[in-house]
């Protein structure tokens, strides 16, 4: 089956397709790339006539935070629901051997024969962010079928902010009592979720504390008033405990967001990063720098998707070193083979 034709059912939202879609957006063969961005055309927003109707939910946090078992409770609340969800969970690579363990969609509870859910584990590489080469693409096609797109990161880091470009809504899960306020001002990640949640609400007054400690680190970055960072505790031992008041907080902000605009922003993120993890800053400096990048793709029509965006960079970059090298040709002429050396005959 062609990229095309898997676009074209994602659109129709036959969640079958997205196994192969998922394979396909995750192979780096020539054809498969080829294929890969005949996919995305068919569910850009050009194509769809808008953008995708799921939510996209970016879930990060330390490792042992309890990422995956918050989902699993999310999941289960969503589905009950009528919701179709597909979550897509980044497993941190070995720097020795380069294998992962995909071991994160083990820990989320699930009914592998329920057709309404997708589950994936991919390797994020060496690619810093905490996601996975794949992940944006994934994503952004994923969400023309399911109800619910969720990626979980690798979990928190200096560099792993790059959710904030993907996602229509980012939760930051922290728990009880581990110290993650003061880190999370180091990093800059008090600056990037749309909601927080501290996880084991069971401990009753350690997490009322870590709460309050994250209140009033938003507050001290001004993050008060309509449409600030709320700040939820939950616990996902039976009986949950606001897993309700979590999903109704996510519903709330997307719909209070201009979808448009943020995935407008995403796209070109997403494709300005691209282009510089394959051409590098030899590639940005021939289209003129970073700055200049980013103005061309502001003039390319909103409804391209990523891939798109990527190409039309590298048709920049191709034509501004074309330019260059006739111009140097003209400023240093080769020497006429017809002029005669002084003194020869």
């Amino acid at each position: 089956m062609t990229g095309a034709e898997l676009g074209t059912r994602l659109r129709e939202r036959d969640l079958s397709a997205a196994p192969a879609t998922l394979n396909l957006l995750e192979s780096s063969t020539t054809s498969d790339r080829e294929q890969a961005a005949a996919l995305l055309h068919e569910v850009s927003p050009a194509s769809l006539g808008g953008e995708a109707s799921g939510h996209i939910v970016g879930v990060t946090g330390p490792p042992g935070a309890g990422k995956s078992t918050l989902l699993s409770a999310l999941l289960h609340a969503w589905r009950a629901q009528g919701k179709s969800v597909a979550m897509l969970a980044v497993d941190p690579s070995s720097r020795r051997s380069g294998g992962s363990l995909l071991g994160d969609r083990a820990r989320i509870e699930f009914d592998p024969a329920d057709r309404g859910v997708l589950i994936r584990s991919t390797a994020a590489g060496d690619r810093l962010g905490g996601l996975a080469p794949a992940t944006r693409a994934t994503a952004q096609a994923l969400a023309a079928a399911f109800d619910v797109v969720v990626i979980e990161t690798v979990g928190v880091g200096q560099a792993e902010t790059e959710v904030a470009d993907v996602a229509d809504t980012v939760v930051v899960v922290v728990q009880p009592g581990s110290g993650d306020v003061l880190q999370f001002y180091k990093a800059g990640i008090m600056e990037t979720p749309d909601v927080l949640v501290v996880t084991k609400a069971d401990l009753g007054q350690l997490a009322m504390r870590t709460r309050r400690d994250l209140n009033a680190a938003l507050r001290s970055l001004g993050g008060e008033g309509p449409g600030s960072t709320r700040v939820l505790t939950v616990s996902s031992l039976p009986p949950p405990q606001g897993i309700e008041e979590l999903v109704a907080a996510l519903d709330e902000h997307r719909a209070n967001l201009d979808v448009t605009d943020r995935r407008l922003r995403a796209r070109r993120a997403g494709a300005l990063l691209d282009f510089a993890g394959e051409h590098g800053e030899r590639g940005l400096r021939a289209v003129g720098g970073r700055r200049a990048a980013e103005g061309l793709l502001e003039d390319q029509d909103p409804g391209l998707d990523t891939q798109a965006l990527v190409s039309a960079l590298e048709e920049a970059m191709q034509a501004k070193m074309a330019a260059t090298e006739v111009s140097s040709a003209y400023a240093n002429p080769p020497p006429s083979t017809s002029d005669t050396p002084s003194g020869s005959r």
